[in-house]
């Protein structure tokens, strides 16, 4: 319990009994003469007690650091997803886009990868989507978000459609989960 609810107690205690507490107190503590207070007296030291109890508390001696630059996003996905259903197909983009990123990343560690042209990591999203979406076309119901995907993984991950080196397999491992947290970031 803090000193300003123990304060606010013994006010509302006084409040509601305040004159047999005080002769009680006079009884106990031996003292016949106190000088005369009432109720007024009591709520103003109880009122000045917590304003002390407050400006105490209130203020830190150090400073609070201040806060850094927000980092700039890679992309940005917000306002790309309109409509009813912008909640749910963007949820839908995330979700599929981690899971890309989660298959090529696994597929790398096999003896044998089979995904190991560009050609191949698009031909990979492609089919994903088309099986999952059973033919819907979120690109075409959102175009703005279409176009912001492909020029950011174009962009990151390239447009090369030969065999991959193990860095250009980890830029679209990269680019996918980015793509991933821009659409899950536009759920929000």
């Amino acid at each position: 319990m803090t000193w300003l609810s123990v304060a606010l107690v013994v006010a509302a205690a006084y409040a509601m009994a305040g004159p047999q507490i005080l002769e009680q107190i006079k009884k106990a503590a031996g003292v016949v003469d106190l000088p005369h207070l009432d109720r007024r007296h009591l709520a103003g030291a109880a009122l000045l007690l917590a304003a002390a109890l407050v400006w105490r508390s209130g203020g830190s001696a150090e400073p609070t650091p201040a806060p850094g630059p927000a980092p700039d996003a890679a992309i940005v996905l917000r306002g790309a997803f309109v409509g009813p259903e912008a909640a749910v197909d963007a949820a839908t983009v995330a979700a599929m886009f981690d899971e890309l990123a989660a298959e090529v990343e696994w597929d790398a560690m096999q003896a044998e990868p089979l995904i190991k042209t560009g050609v191949a990591f698009d031909d990979l999203r492609v089919r994903a989507f088309d099986l999952r979406l059973r033919g819907v076309s979120l690109g075409e119901r959102y175009p703005r978000a279409r176009a912001t995907i492909k020029d950011y993984l174009d962009r990151t991950a390239g447009t090369a459609g030969g065999p991959l080196t193990p860095a250009q397999r980890s830029a679209w491992v990269s680019a996918y989960r980015e793509v991933a947290r821009a659409a899950a970031d536009a759920t929000r």
